[in-house]
């Protein structure tokens, strides 16, 4: 699903872009200014904000800062009806994706985020990097980072932590962005296929080669390519490899001449390296050739504070057309309480499941019946101390003790509070205030 947040201090201008982008295709969320953007993207990761620069409340600026923060990868458009160069330099330094000047065609507005969602290119700039937690932002400022060398780099980390959005993200900051980005797994092809797919051959190289074919490694001339799973390439294909990273020449299968290459190499492994070179099974000068540059991605049981974005997201991703159920604030508790052994990926498929079993727009604790999380410990608020339903308690009464019990169960974390109930921060102040939980849960 296509998802934009519009933030804009005109309500003209807002409607009118609300309703250009629905008639496209999209889903839109809009905002009125900087502070309420801010909060409606902390509950939801759009992968696409446009904003204008100057509100009554702050600045575009201010919007793209702390979307950055909290989403690198989310791509922010700003529209000005002032077209200052120092305003167009700021935005681009700043991180932003464009920066249109006022007045600006619906058609040019969608364009341009068409292109975001589903760019020529094919980089897959939608799949945004998912989470605010230190983890994950320490591990995008590294890539980022390291993506302006040349450096061939080095990915450690489990299955489904997503090493090849990572890669992406390094191929999109790198000087090679207008260059190929091609990916070979390299468990995806047996033994006796591995080698062509890699290096190429010509015609009459081997029984049924009709014709010549370049390998990805010529495929991903001028960019980069990814070796996924390199640990599991066989021991007998790992000297050429080397030679080809050494070298920075290929030889086709059946070719007499080395053909000249500018590639970098990004390799990623779920397994241990220097294990298989103990036992034999990796090559020593292989690994240190490829470990020039290393990256570990934390698995997602390090950076549980992400579990709700990236539920949100899959949520939005998998519903069906015109619909987007919400997760219940005990269902979002328990799924940050699993440990997610599969990480993103397990987390991913179990949302499909959750949405393929729901038959209402609220995913309930319910649902979790008979999966992995039904052994997980409940949350407070599902285990009560006071029956909020007994006969004779008024609406205001059990109002007061359900703020003031998970006021208690967060000791007083008002964030945590709203997130938990599923209201913002200001009604939770308005309710300690109201109620005198203040002192009580102090």
């Amino acid at each position: 699903m296509k998802e934009v947040l519009i933030v804009d201090d005109d309500a003209a201008i807002r409607a009118a872009l609300e309703v250009g982008f629905r008639r496209s295709g999209w889903f839109t969320e809009t905002a009125s200014g900087v502070q309420e953007a801010l909060f409606k993207f902390r509950n939801h990761v759009f992968p696409l904000v446009i904003s204008d620069v100057r509100m009554p409340d702050g600045t575009g600026f201010q919007v793209l800062d702390g979307i950055r923060n909290m989403a690198p990868l989310t791509a922010v458009i700003l529209l000005t009806a002032h077209g200052e160069v120092s305003d167009a330099v700021q935005a681009m330094r700043g991180g932003a994706f464009d920066y249109l000047i006022k007045p600006v065609s619906m058609e040019q507005i969608i364009a341009a985020a068409d292109d975001i969602i589903n760019p020529s290119n094919g980089d897959r700039k939608s799949d945004a990097i998912i989470g605010s937690s230190a983890a994950v932002r320490t591990m995008v400022e590294r890539a980022i980072h390291v993506a302006k060398a040349n450096a061939d780099i080095l990915m450690q980390a489990e299955s489904g932590t997503g090493k090849e959005m990572f890669a992406r993200l390094i191929h999109q900051h790198s000087p090679r962005v207008k260059g190929p980005f091609i990916a070979v797994n390299c468990i995806g092809f047996p033994e006796t296929l591995l080698e062509s797919e890699l290096f190429g051959f010509v015609r009459g190289a081997f029984t049924g080669a009709t014709a010549t074919r370049q390998g990805r490694f010529e495929m991903a001339n001028g960019g980069t390519l990814l070796l996924d799973e390199i640990g599991e390439l066989p021991l007998n294909l790992q000297p050429k490899l080397l030679r080809v990273l050494q070298e920075r020449q290929v030889d086709r299968l059946g070719d007499t001449r080395s053909i000249p290459i500018d590639v970098r190499v990004i390799a990623t492994t779920n397994r241990n390296l220097l294990e298989l070179v103990k036992e034999g099974k990796f090559r020593a000068d292989l690994y240190y050739r490829l470990n020039v540059v290393p990256l570990r991605l934390p698995p997602l049981r390090e950076r549980l504070e992400d579990v709700p974005a990236l539920a949100e997201h899959f949520v939005t991703k998998y519903a069906q057309s015109g619909t987007r159920p919400k997760l219940s604030p005990v269902l979002v508790q328990r799924l940050t309480q699993y440990q997610w052994p599969g990480n993103i990926r397990e987390l991913e498929n179990f949302i499909r499941r959750l949405l393929a079993m729901s038959t209402s727009s609220l995913l309930g604790v319910e649902l979790l019946e008979d999966t992995e999380l039904s052994q997980v410990p409940q949350p407070v608020l599902s285990r009560p101390t006071t029956t909020l339903t007994e006969a004779g308690m008024s609406l205001r009464y059990v109002e007061q003790q359900l703020f003031e019990s998970t006021l208690k169960a967060t000791g007083g974390n008002r964030s945590r509070t709203a997130e938990m109930l599923g209201v913002s921060v200001r009604t939770v102040r308005n309710k300690i205030r109201e109620y005198g939980l203040r002192e009580r849960t102090a």
